[in-house]
């Protein structure tokens, strides 16, 4: 790994922005030059973010003062010094090894977030135990990872990993707002090159994404992806880097619908695994964690109580079932709205009504999107919101409520607490909009570890499998993770319950046309 790269650069000062992170495709080019087209944009409203400062901290016309320091429910909070107005990438800051190739909010939280980690590892029973179990073997060796996911203590454990079975990596965050400063500090002090920091520019994003994939010294071979941009920015700007990876493992939705969108266009060069859509990460992280954490974020954040509360929830894949199974058990009262007339049959047969967003949302209290589609809420459909209405956004794509059409000179912003913004109708009503439209359990509240131990193991053997498959097992195209390895990653996590296992006798196998050791589902099995 090179330690030859400064986060610090002349020509591109960070500016700050309120906009959402766009399609890589609109940004991608000359990202590290400062010349790409929201460039322009950035001085404009750069003008206007100092006088925002100078004016009022916590209220201004069309422009959002949302949080962009290190506060977050899960996040450590004493970091605030003269040095937080200054962007880390103009800040040349040195681990206490002498090590500089990475740029983070502040080298100097790295204790607090190496605390944190160590806590994830003792609620991570199954990536931990893969560790242990392969770190002789070093399956991973001569691999070259670009990164780009959350950054949180979970993610850590899993890069740790990934780096204790031979792998070199370099990692950037997926989403401006998820990333733990602190855990990003204690990683860069364990001399991992990291870019990422809470309250990234849109502009940061990409620099951060692009310092991970064009470094001196390095030739990545795979990606470890969440949301498809490191694949998208190496496509588009390096497509020579880009044909010498050996595979890319994918786990978000969005991602995903991505890379079979290159397959179908014959773009897609090299293999791909998506993650997310193996049993392990769709039943797991999407629905039980969902389950757990949307109601975390919407109590941290507004301190809502839910019984009797009127809920819409767009969306009835995975992860709205887990939010649906907890506002219900609260005493929530649940609407869905669905264009799949299976998962709609679903949601009808667990007890909700299926209506049109229309319908219900004068009266709901509380707007919650799950889709991974664009514009399910829009402007429209908050005009019609009651005051106070709650909104907020469980998929991964920060383009489900059309947060930029509330950015208009007739509507006010108003800064509650991080992550929370009070928009404000010129007759006074205003509705609660959280983390500005991006994935609210991570940017309002933190993940339950377990779960994400299951994810990281799924993503470690996706990595392992690709990287080490003989040449013609994948050809360029999107492939789900073989349910071996699927049953084996359950298994990593079983003795934690003190589960188990029952055997199959050799006649049973027989009788059932299985191997005793598994696979014990067909492809076609629906969990």
């Amino acid at each position: 790994m090179s330690e030859t790269v400064s986060c610090v650069t002349k020509s591109n000062p960070s500016t700050v922005s309120d906009s959402p992170v766009t399609d890589p495709g609109s940004a991608i080019k000359n990202v590290d030059t400062g010349s790409s087209s929201f460039v322009g944009q950035r001085k404009l409203e750069s003008k206007s973010t100092s006088a925002l400062k100078k004016s009022s901290r916590y209220r201004s016309r069309s422009l959002s003062a949302s949080s962009t320091d290190s506060y977050s429910s899960a996040s450590y909070t004493g970091s605030s010094s003269e040095e937080d107005d200054v962007s880390p990438r103009q800040r040349l800051q040195v681990a206490s090894s002498g090590f500089s190739d990475f740029c983070v909010k502040n080298i100097k939280e790295h204790a607090f977030g190496r605390r944190e980690i160590e806590i994830a590892e003792q609620e991570m029973p199954g990536i931990m135990a893969l560790r242990k179990r392969a770190v002789e073997d070093k399956p991973l060796r001569n691999a070259k990872i670009v990164g780009c996911t959350h950054i949180n203590a979970q993610t850590a454990v899993l890069l740790e990993t990934l780096v204790e079975l031979g792998a070199q990596v370099r990692w950037s965050a997926c989403n401006i707002y998820s990333t733990q400063n602190e855990v990003a500090a204690a990683l860069a002090e364990a001399g991992f090159p990291i870019f990422a920091w809470r309250g990234e520019t849109e502009e940061d994003f990409w620099w951060c994404i692009d310092k991970c994939i064009n470094a001196e010294n390095w030739q990545p071979n795979m990606i470890l992806d969440d949301g498809g941009d490191a694949t998208h920015l190496m496509l588009k700007k390096y497509p020579g880097l880009f044909k010498a990876i050996k595979g890319i493992v994918e786990e978000s939705v969005t991602g995903v619908h991505r890379l079979y969108q290159l397959s179908k266009s014959g773009k897609l060069n090299v293999p791909a695994m998506n993650v997310n859509d193996s049993v392990t990460k769709m039943k797991f992280d999407n629905l039980y964690s969902c389950r757990e954490s949307i109601l975390d974020s919407l109590k941290r954040s507004t301190d809502v109580m839910f019984g009797g509360k009127q809920v819409v929830l767009c969306g009835y894949g995975e992860v709205g079932k887990g939010c649906c199974q907890a506002l219900k058990g609260l005493g929530c009262i649940v609407y869905i709205t669905e264009i799949d007339p299976i998962c709609a049959l679903q949601a009808c047969m667990d007890g909700f009504r299926v209506v049109k967003l229309n319908e219900v949302i004068r009266t709901v209290d509380i707007v919650i999107t799950a889709t991974g589609n664009k514009n399910v809420v829009t402007r429209e459909h908050m005009d019609k919101m009651k005051n106070g209405c709650v909104i907020c956004n469980m998929g991964h794509s920060n383009t489900e409520i059309d947060v930029n059409s509330l950015r208009t000179p007739d509507l006010t912003w108003e800064k509650v607490r991080s992550q929370v913004d009070h928009v404000i109708w010129p007759d006074g009503k205003r509705i609660v909009l959280l983390a500005e439209g991006r994935l609210v359990n991570l940017s309002c509240s933190s993940l339950p570890s377990f779960v994400v131990s299951i994810t990281a193991a799924t993503q470690a053997l996706a990595l392992i499998e690709l990287f080490n498959a003989p040449t013609g097992r994948y050809k360029s195209d999107v492939y789900l993770l073989p349910k071996k390895m699927d049953e084996y990653v359950a298994s990593l996590h079983l003795p934690t319950f003190d589960a188990h296992l029952t055997e199959l006798s050799d006649d049973q196998a027989k009788y059932m046309g299985l191997n005793k050791a598994g696979p014990f589902k067909p492809n076609y099995y629906r969990y």
